[in-house]
Order: structure tokens, then C-alpha cells, then sequence
């Protein structure tokens, strides 16, 4: 196994590693700074964007650009003109609440949760945009939203509230959009951070960074712990297999804790990496279909 990191470019809140296997590109996003970023698989051509808000999460169009979840709720991106156009505004439950990470289902809804900017209230909600742009809640009671994805046949659906510290997972319909069966999957202890973002390998595994300790996990579709990876940076938010074999692990990070606690980051943060040789391959993101 090998780490490294590829990009220095110092996210103040790195979020959102996104493989698009047609372009074969990579995305990131800074959330805090408001940029997304695109680049090879190697870290090279590195391009950005600047947003008009903080940004929770992206995933490209069928149709071309993307679509974001920004602070007041969904947008659709231009990359040729660099607009955000505004879609759907969310009517959040107070001033301290934004969009935050969010991911593509099979049928190409786009589903993001909300999240208390203190981190200390559970003001949020997990919404699903639809292919016809209309918005519906699939979730209430959240404080930190983080980590959406979905087992390889999509019959189950995992999001992580953070401040919980545990993974929850939901039966799935994925021709209706609907989540029901909420169960805890797993949890973390004091030494594996929080549950942040998260993806599913080809072997229905679930991958999440634990964020403020420097961690990597890897848990079986059961919930019970595979493999634990220390990585060189304490703030580890976000992982996304990549590459053309879907074989290469990308990892976002943060240069700055947004929680009081934190004051050690490391030399690394903010930068981006990529862990080669981990014998594990992912699955292709979809494209939001509306």
C-alpha cells in the first residue's frame, strides 16, 4: 500500500472526491473556500472554480455541468461560464444550518442531508432532488450529514450523522427514491474519529474517513471492521475510488478544524491524496439525471 499526496492545494474544508469515469477526471470541492477543483488521476492539469456560496457536495449532469448543494440549497453549474444558477432553495430550521455532502442514486435523484454549522443541534434533513427538480425529505433530526451512498444494488442506503458517530443504514427503494428501516450499521469510538464521507467498494464495503484522527475505515456489509488505514494528516473528510480501474483511493482533507479542539492539523492538510495497492476496486458514480 502506498499513500501520497498528489495536490497541494490547501482546502480550508476539502470535501467531496468525485472519479467521473467518462471524462476520466477527478473532482473535489472546497467546501469553506467555495471552489470546486477537476484533475487528472495523478493529481495533474489541475483546474478551478469559484462558487458563490459555501458548498456542501456536487455530482455532474447527463446533460452537462452539475449540480451542487450550496449553503441555501440546490444549484445547477455552468464550467464553461462559471455560473450557478439557483434551482430549489431549501427553507432551513435557523440561521446556523447549510447544505452539506451529497451523492447520486441509479436513477440519477441526487441525495444531500443539512447540517448545523455548530454542530450541536439536529436542525438538519436528508432531502432527495428528483429528476423533475422536486425536493423531498427523506430524514429529519440530523446534526451533521455526511457520507451518502449506497450498497452495489442500491437496496440499502448508508448516511453517517456525525456528531452520532455511527453509520446508519436504511432499506432503499430505488424506483420510488423512498428510505425506511433506519438501523445503525456501525459506530465509532474515541480513537476513530467521527464518521465522515464514505463510499461503497464492488464488494458492498464501507469505506469512511474519520475525521480529527488521522483515520481510514473499512467495514464489512455488516457493519464489522475490515481494515483501518493511518493516514498523514489529521483531518481526513472524504474518500472516492478512481483511476482507470477504479482501484486507486482518493482522499480529501482539511486545513483548518471547523470545531474548536482541533489546532493540529499537520504539514499535509488541506492537500489531496491517493493510496495505491489497496487490491480493492470501487464502483462508477452516477449522473444526476435532471
Amino acid at each position: 500500500m502506498d499513500i501520497k499526496a498528489i495536490v497541494d492545494c490547501k482546502t480550508i474544508l476539502g470535501e467531496g472526491p468525485l472519479w467521473d469515469v467518462e471524462e476520466q477526471k477527478l473532482y473535489w470541492i472546497d467546501s469553506y473556500g467555495g471552489r470546486i477543483f477537476r484533475a487528472d488521476q495523478d493529481g495533474q492539469g489541475v483546474e478551478s472554480w469559484s462558487v458563490p456560496q459555501r458548498i456542501g457536495s456536487m455530482a455532474l449532469r447527463r446533460q452537462g455541468g452539475a449540480v451542487l448543494s450550496l449553503a441555501d440549497g440546490f444549484h445547477l453549474f455552468d464550467f464553461a461560464t462559471g455560473v450557478a444558477e439557483p434551482l430549489r432553495q431549501i427553507e432551513h430550521l435557523g440561521p446556523t444550518v447549510r447544505m452539506n455532502d451529497g451523492k447520486v442514486d441509479r436513477r440519477g435523484r441526487f441525495v444531500a442531508g443539512s447540517m448545523d454549522t455548530t454542530e450541536e443541534a439536529p436542525l438538519g434533513f436528508i432531502y432527495s432532488l428528483g429528476t423533475d427538480h422536486t425536493v423531498t425529505r427523506l430524514d429529519a433530526g440530523i446534526t451533521v450529514s455526511n457520507g451518502p451512498c449506497w450498497s452495489p444494488d442500491h437496496s440499502i442506503f448508508y448516511f453517517a450523522d456525525s456528531r452520532s458517530r455511527a453509520i446508519w443504514a436504511y432499506d432503499y427503494d430505488v424506483e420510488t427514491g423512498q428510505a425506511h428501516n433506519k438501523r445503525k450499521f456501525c459506530e465509532f469510538g474515541p480513537e476513530d474519529g467521527l464518521p465522515d464521507g464514505a463510499t461503497v467498494d464492488a464488494e458492498g464495503c464501507v469505506w469512511s474517513a474519520g475525521v480529527y484522527k488521522s483515520k481510514i475505515h473499512r467495514f464489512d456489509p455488516d457493519g464489522r471492521s475490515m481494515q483501518v488505514i493511518d493516514m498523514p494528516v489529521v483531518c481526513v473528510t472524504s474518500v472516492m475510488f478512481g483511476g482507470p480501474q477504479l482501484d486507486r483511493l482518493y482522499v480529501t482533507s482539511m486545513l483548518q478544524a471547523p470545531v474548536p479542539g482541533v489546532t493540529e492539523t499537520g504539514p499535509l492538510a488541506g492537500s489531496l491524496f491517493v493510496i495505491d495497492g489497496l487490491g480493492v476496486r470501487g464502483l462508477p458514480e452516477y449522473r444526476y439525471e435532471g
